[in-house]
């Protein structure tokens, strides 16, 4: 579990957030949806200790990532699995090299336990045969796949994905949802999801945060989204007209 206590954060004297507080629970899906420049980003960057508040706390099982030091949070990042926004594959190395990256950088295995390791991973994301292949040869799905499978090569606890979906057609984007939803029941991790797809929401979003100009501005599942009376949330998820006529249609069942 993470929880997260009035947490706020300015740059040159603008708040970017603004006492913000959640909690991400484990086996779920945690989504964050917001407008781009909602502060969204740079709540990830603080979740993950890569930026660090200005006041507030966030606590991973109780311990306080802000008030590690370096050690600590060694440990801790081992803990952490990352899905960056363009897969961030090595394009040197094959996708099997990629997947024992984090194998060889903070395992104690031993190379036979780390080849069997990252072996499993690629099986797991259906990258068996790809395993020889360099980022450059496989498709961008593919690519997601391996960057899912090199973040789960550590057996994570948590999970966090910056726009997962960011780049792929419709048909690839639900594949990959269903790929992070089924590994986080499998493996029961605390996933955080950085996303703006409407699509991604009503498909795996289980619990979702939406955050307007800086600020906390709604909490709630994928089922309460559509029946939500909050203005700012409303103008954000219903941009799409498929989403609109939805909305009209529940409101007019309800009548």
């Amino acid at each position: 579990m993470i929880e997260v206590n009035h947490v706020t954060k300015s740059f040159e004297g603008k708040t970017v957030l603004k006492a913000i507080s959640a909690v991400f629970d484990p086996g779920k899906t945690n989504l964050i949806i917001g407008r781009s420049g909602s502060g969204k980003t740079v709540f990830m960057k603080t979740l993950i200790g890569l930026l660090k508040p200005d006041s507030g706390e966030i606590l991973y099982n109780k311990r306080d990532i802000i008030s590690m030091g370096k050690k600590e949070l060694k440990y801790l990042r081992r803990e952490m699995g990352m899905l960056f926004q363009g897969s961030a594959l090595f394009d040197s190395m094959t996708v099997f090299e990629n997947v024992m990256f984090p194998l060889v950088m903070f395992s104690e295995m031993n190379n036979k336990e780390k080849q069997k390791r990252a072996a499993f991973c690629l099986e797991r994301v259906n990258l068996k045969d790809a395993g020889e292949l360099y980022p450059a040869e496989i498709s961008g799905g593919m690519m997601k796949r391996a960057a899912i499978a090199r973040a789960i090569a550590l057996n994570p606890e948590y999970l966090f994905c910056d726009e997962p979906n960011s780049g792929l057609d419709p048909k690839t984007s639900l594949l990959i949802d269903d790929l992070i939803y089924d590994i986080t029941k499998e493996y029961k991790m605390t996933t955080v999801i950085n996303t703006h797809d409407m699509n991604s929401v009503m498909n795996i979003g289980e619990k979702i945060i939406f955050i307007n100009e800086g600020a906390k501005a709604w909490e709630g599942t994928k089922e309460e989204i559509m029946t939500s009376s909050n203005e700012a949330l409303n103008d954000f998820v219903f941009a799409s007209d498929l989403l609109k006529k939805v909305k009209i249609k529940e409101d007019t069942n309800e009548q």
